[in-house]
């Protein structure tokens, strides 16, 4: 299957220019820390910072609220406190949802851009033959 997966992609690289061979590599698969990086190119940028900015905030006030949790000795207190780390473990959990949902996007547009070069690339080509 990877052989076929090569020879596509070498036919692919054989009929695009030079400057279009060049951005199709561009578009290859990346690690997870190539992804991750990614998250902090681009307009959201700020958005990103901010967000694992809350997600520190959200982690320190966790570790609040289970050390004082430790420390209390009334059942209510008790309960509001197990409460707050609830409610801050459920915070870091969605914005580490959100982020993995922006990799995939990212991912999604880097496949769609891809596509796109392909298709022009063919429509060039047929082009040219009639």
């Amino acid at each position: 299957m990877k052989t076929k997966i090569e020879e596509i992609d070498q036919l692919i690289k054989e009929t695009l220019t030079e400057e279009e061979a060049k951005f199709y590599d561009d578009l290859e698969e990346q690690s997870v820390f190539a992804m991750i990086a990614g998250l902090y190119k681009g307009k959201n940028l700020w958005f990103t910072v901010v967000m694992h900015i809350v997600n520190l905030v959200a982690f320190g006030f966790l570790i609040y609220c289970a050390i004082e949790a430790f420390k209390t000795e009334s059942t209510n207190e008790l309960i509001l406190w197990i409460a707050g780390f609830f409610i801050c473990f459920t915070t870091m959990c969605m914005i580490k949802i959100y982020a993995w949902l922006q990799i995939h996007r990212n991912a999604l547009q880097r496949e769609l851009k891809r596509l796109e070069l392909q298709v022009s690339s063919l429509s060039s080509k047929i082009s040219e033959e009639v």
